[in-house]
C-alpha cells in the first residue's frame, strides 16, 4: 500500500476541507506517518475517517476532528505541551512537529514504554512520554503552554487548569449528551480560566473522567 498517497488523500480530503489549512499543521500531518500508530492489523485503515483502538481504553481520533482542536489550540514553536492519554502516541508525535517539546502522559507504564520506542523511531525531536495519574496531570513539569486531552470527558479536572501557563490554552471535548460532546478551549489570563466552545466531536471517550453521581433522596 502506498501510505505516502493515502496520506495526501487523507490531509486533501478531510482535514484542509475542514478549515484546517494553516501550513504547519499540514505540513506536520503530511509528515508523520500514522500507520506506525496502529495496530498491524489496521495499517489498511491508518487513514480512513475512521476512529482506531489502539489499546484498551485509547484509540485514534477521527483525522478531522484532531485537526480542526490543534488548529483551535494554536500551537506555537515555542509552546511547551501535554498530552493526556498519550495513548499509541501519535498526537504527541504530531505536536512534536509543531511546538519546542511535549510530554505524553499515560496511567499503563507498559504502554508508555512501548510509546517512547515509537516516538524514538519515528524520530520526533522533543517528545518523549511519561507515567502517571491522569487526572492529576504532571504538576511537577508544568506550567505548561498547551495541554491536549485525547479523548471525550464528562468532567474537567482543576489540576488540568491549573498546570496552564499565563496565555496557556487546553483542548478538550466534553460530553454534552451520551455518544456527543462539544470541543473546549480552555485559556488561562492570569489568574482567570475561561473556556469557548469551538465545534461538536464524538472521540472515544476516557471513563476515567465520568461524573461522580449525585446524592438523591
Amino acid at each position: 500500500m502506498d501510505f505516502e498517497n493515502a496520506r495526501r488523500i487523507m490531509v486533501d480530503s478531510q482535514i484542509r476541507p475542514n478549515d484546517v489549512t494553516e501550513p504547519r499543521i499540514v505540513a506536520a500531518f503530511l509528515k508523520v506517518a500514522r500507520e506506525n500508530f496502529v495496530p498491524p492489523a489496521q495499517k489498511a485503515i491508518a487513514y480512513s475517517e475512521t476512529e482506531i483502538a489502539t489499546s484498551p481504553g485509547r484509540a485514534l481520533w477521527t483525522p478531522r476532528d484532531f485537526a480542526k482542536l490543534v488548529r483551535h489550540l494554536s500551537p506555537k514553536r515555542s509552546d511547551f505541551a501535554l498530552v493526556v492519554g498519550a495513548g499509541a502516541g501519535y498526537e504527541a508525535a504530531i505536536l512534536g512537529e509543531l511546538v519546542e517539546t511535549v510530554i505524553g502522559l499515560d496511567a499503563d507504564e507498559a504502554l508508555v514504554s512501548e510509546t517512547a520506542d515509537r516516538l524514538a523511531a519515528a524520530g520526533i525531536d522533543g517528545a518523549l512520554c511519561v507515567a502517571g495519574d491522569l487526572r492529576s496531570g504532571l504538576p511537577d513539569q508544568g506550567p505548561f503552554d498547551l495541554i491536549l486531552v485525547n479523548g471525550m470527558v464528562e468532567t474537567v479536572p482543576d489540576a488540568w487548569l491549573s498546570q496552564l501557563s499565563d496565555g496557556g490554552r487546553l483542548g478538550v471535548v466534553v460530553q454534552a449528551s451520551p455518544g456527543l460532546g462539544t470541543a473546549r478551549i480552555y485559556a488561562r489570563a492570569r489568574e482567570k480560566v475561561s473556556f469557548r466552545t469551538v465545534f461538536e466531536a464524538s472521540p472515544p471517550k476516557f471513563d476515567e473522567f465520568n461524573a461522580m453521581p449525585g446524592f438523591a433522596f
